[in-house]
């Protein structure tokens, strides 16, 4: 299955292929467009519903992709973000679950406008379109995306990592089968059948005017050429070089569990934080046991001279250390003068994902949340909360870090336009 039949080694047209995609894609968004929000919802409790029922069948997929992930000498962090387990499976059927329960978000009004001369003018949710996704690593994002995308109206044309390939082919077939029993187009949610790169190539180009928007999930090297080559609107979600500011007025316990938790509750994820920031106010009394409770759980720290002080075992740290996304139980830690500093850091280092401040002084909390230029903000709490199930989204195929008409966690909502919608007596323009 390393290559499905419909791209081979015998020359086979990828573009050609695509472009397949890209039309049945267009033909089938059209329809479910159409159709009661009751089919898609239907659609989605059938497709969670098969996921636990082919458990065992997406398993056997999965130790396919670990093995070969293994062989090409995948890192501990990748594996992690690749590897599926009945829990994770559950996980996948919970959030479809979740999303095909949530209100239908088609159809919406979202404001109305009663004019002098007796108009009246609504302002109507609609499905964004035709929407392609390319992702790295995790298989999760197959359910979650095909199943936001579907829920809003849309269609999806989904472009895995090569390492999830297995996987997501799996998870793909009970998305399809769901939408087979619901009587809905099978091409409402594909995924592209091969693992050339040349098939990216294709949906940057937008597939012949078939795709209305993109959303790279991947790491800065695929934001950046998917940023740079699309022909068509993109979501970004860039890296989460995520911070957590510990304040003067922290208190030490709440620090102590808040920072381990958005460090090491998984390493892998966007939301995990990269770079703990101490107020030197408070470095005499803070520092070190953060410094010591992170290095105990395993956790590599590489720190500012001050830091390096409260431990022999923490590494210098250099200034590529502050513009680093580990995704892994390593993390940069400096200490700063006050408030302004660690916003002045974030800002020079941060990529406007999710930032956290752990702080008793509502003033100095409130001037956080203000002044942080990122799309999710956080006040005494873990970063891992960057989740749209987390949120109440059922899902998101993303964190949005742009300011064009997503930003944070893209879900239903999010993926839906508007249109206005006129109603009149006969009124004609003077």
């Amino acid at each position: 299955m390393d290559r499905l039949k419909l791209v081979s080694d015998d020359g086979t047209d990828i573009d050609a292929v695509m472009h397949a995609l890209g039309v049945a894609a267009r033909a089938a968004q059209q329809a479910v467009a159409t159709m009661p929000g009751a089919a898609r919802q239907a659609a989605l409790e059938a497709a969670g519903r098969l996921l636990r029922q082919d458990t065992a069948t997406i398993l056997a997929a999965n130790a396919r992709d670990m093995a070969e992930g293994e062989r090409r000498g995948l890192s501990h962090a990748a594996l992690d973000r690749l590897k599926l387990d009945a829990g994770r499976i559950e996980a996948m059927a919970r959030s479809i679950a979740e999303i095909a329960a949530l209100p239908d978000p088609v159809g919406r009004r979202l404001a109305r406008i009663e004019r002098p001369n007796g108009l009246v003018i609504d302002r109507v949710a609609t499905p964004l379109g035709v929407i392609g996704i390319i992702y790295e690593s995790r298989p999760n994002v197959t359910a979650d995306a095909g199943a936001l995308c579907l829920k809003a109206g849309n269609a999806c044309i989904l472009r895995g990592g090569s390492e999830s390939f297995h996987s997501s082919a799996a998870i793909h077939a009970c998305l399809v089968r769901g939408l087979d029993e619901a009587g809905l187009p099978a091409a409402a949610i594909s995924l592209v059948p091969t693992r050339d790169r040349a098939a990216v190539g294709a949906m940057l180009a937008g597939l012949g005017g078939n795709l209305d928007v993109l959303v790279p999930r991947g790491g800065k090297a695929l934001v950046a050429r998917v940023k740079a080559e699309a022909r068509v609107p993109v979501f970004a979600h860039l890296e989460g070089l995520v911070h957590i500011f510990v304040d003067r007025a922290a208190d030490l316990d709440k620090a102590r569990a808040i920072v381990l938790n958005s460090k090491l509750r998984r390493t892998g994820v966007c939301g995990a934080a990269e770079t703990l920031l101490v107020d030197a106010a408070v470095a005499a009394t803070h520092l070190g046991p953060l410094v010591q409770m992170l290095l105990d759980a395993n956790c590599e720290v590489r720190g500012d001279a001050a830091t390096q002080a409260t431990d022999a075992r923490v590494r210098p740290a250099s200034e590529d250390d502050w513009h680093t996304e580990y995704l892994d139980s390593i993390i940069s830690c400096r200490v700063v003068d006050g408030l302004d500093a660690a916003i002045a850091h974030i800002g020079r280092y941060g990529s406007h994902h999710t930032d956290g401040i752990v702080t008793e002084n509502a003033a100095a909390a409130e001037a956080f949340l203000a002044r942080v230029d990122s799309a999710i903000v956080v006040h005494n709490a873990s970063t891992q909360f960057a989740d749209g199930g987390e949120f109440g989204f059922g899902g998101e195929i993303g964190i949005s870090t742009g300011r064009m008409h997503a930003r944070g966690p893209v879900g239903v909502e999010q993926l839906t336009s508007f249109n206005y919608r006129i109603r009149g007596t006969g009124q004609t323009r003077p």
